[in-house]
């Protein structure tokens, strides 16, 4: 007769669960100096990180409503704009004003295809000298990258170069994966390539005090090394399908209005691709479109910036915002972690004074933690017959 497989677990301190542990004892002695360094040592940290956080000067301009501006230049209320300056100001700050104008090519100087595109002329102030590197964002809000159907609707396959056909793109892409009137399919398919801000900016122009052209100074803006490196990797050159079987997304047709062998988009290279399909975890966020990081400091005065109004925020029920920023050794302007770090060491330290005064005044005597060994020789009931 065969020997019969036992199901008792082999003799080893692992699977008879004998490995040698610790456990913290949380007693008076070791609880409360652990709190009071903890506050001691999280607080003037989170200071410091607030501090830094206040040195970084930002200016946010909400642009949503410049398209029914019209020609006659429009100051913006309070509301719409913020200035965040650490310096005391050395000019006028004037609130942002804008104006829209039509132009039949956009800021490239590619022809427009359809209609003639908004630009948006925005002039604001800067009271003080600012050092690059300076960046230049674009802020979105009630815009919800973070749905699921959303962040799903989209072809890793198509993006690394592989040719798909339209049931691979049905199964990834829905809704945007074919076009119903052609047959085509969209590339890049999906709603989150369809759904790319596609506003474009042009480079800061100081303004004379006359505001006459032939005197004004511009600050090129370099939209390159604004994709992190891990997302540049993720995206391969274009797509080896035939450019015959593919289509540009409705979104991007003032762009591409169709594909050919010489005019196909490439997501290795297009960096603002890239930014956008780091999906933001928020409704409220901001991504890079450029910088400014060599060159001249930014002299005070009155500065002016165009944007071709292609995108249309209001049918998702947001706005948007351009944010020229400066950046600290933390990043940009954000008091959230400073702020953090403050409140977490003073809870720390309420904690505690608290527990040290209930222990002076009701202390609780504390049993021998070595008699807590299940195995004591002595003590023990007797087994049960």
């Amino acid at each position: 007769m065969a020997d019969l497989k036992s199901r008792k677990p082999a003799n080893t301190a692992f699977k008879q669960q004998r490995l040698k542990a610790w456990q913290p004892l949380l007693t008076p002695n070791t609880v409360l100096p652990t709190l009071f360094a903890a506050g001691i040592v999280l607080a003037p940290l989170g200071g410091l990180f607030l501090y830094e956080s206040e040195t970084v000067n930002e200016i946010v301009i909400d642009y949503t409503s410049c398209e029914s501006a019209g020609p006659t230049e429009s100051p913006l209320t309070g509301d719409l704009f913020s200035y965040k300056f650490t310096s005391d100001n050395k000019t006028v700050i004037r609130p942002p004003t804008y104006k829209t104008v039509t132009s039949t090519t956009f800021l490239n100087n590619a022809t427009v295809n359809g209609d003639p595109i908004q630009r948006c002329i925005i002039r604001f102030s800067i009271p003080m000298e600012l050092h690059p590197p300076i960046y230049l964002y674009y802020k979105l809000t009630n815009f919800y990258q973070n749905h699921r159907k959303y962040v799903k609707s989209l072809s890793y396959n198509q993006l690394a170069g592989e040719p798909i056909t339209a049931g691979d793109a049905g199964a990834s892409c829905k809704p945007l994966d074919v076009d119903p009137t052609t047959g085509k399919i969209y590339y890049p398919c999906g709603l989150v390539a369809n759904s790319m801000f596609n506003d474009s900016f042009s480079n800061l122009r100081l303004l004379n005090p006359a505001n006459t052209v032939s005197d004004n100074k511009s600050y090129v803006f370099s939209e390159q090394g604004i994709a992190w490196p891990s997302d540049k990797a993720r995206f391969h050159p274009a797509t080896s399908t035939p450019p015959d079987q593919l289509t540009p997304p409705p979104n991007w047709l003032r762009r591409f209005p169709n594909y050919t062998a010489d005019a196909m988009f490439d997501p290795q290279t297009d960096e603002h691709f890239q930014v956008w399909m780091r999906t933001s975890w928020y409704p409220t966020f901001r991504k890079l479109y450029s910088h400014y990081s060599d060159g001249e400091v930014l002299s005070p005065g009155t500065y002016e910036v165009q944007v071709d109004l292609n995108y249309n925020i209001v049918a998702y029920g947001g706005t948007k915002s351009m944010v020229l920023s400066g950046t600290s050794f933390l990043g940009g302007r954000n008091a959230f972690m400073g702020l953090s770090y403050i409140i977490f060491g003073c809870v720390c330290a309420f904690l505690g004074l608290v527990f040290l005064g209930w222990h002076f005044f009701r202390p609780r005597k504390l049993g021998d933690h070595d008699r807590l060994s299940w195995n004591q020789s002595s003590g023990m009931r007797p087994p049960q017959q």
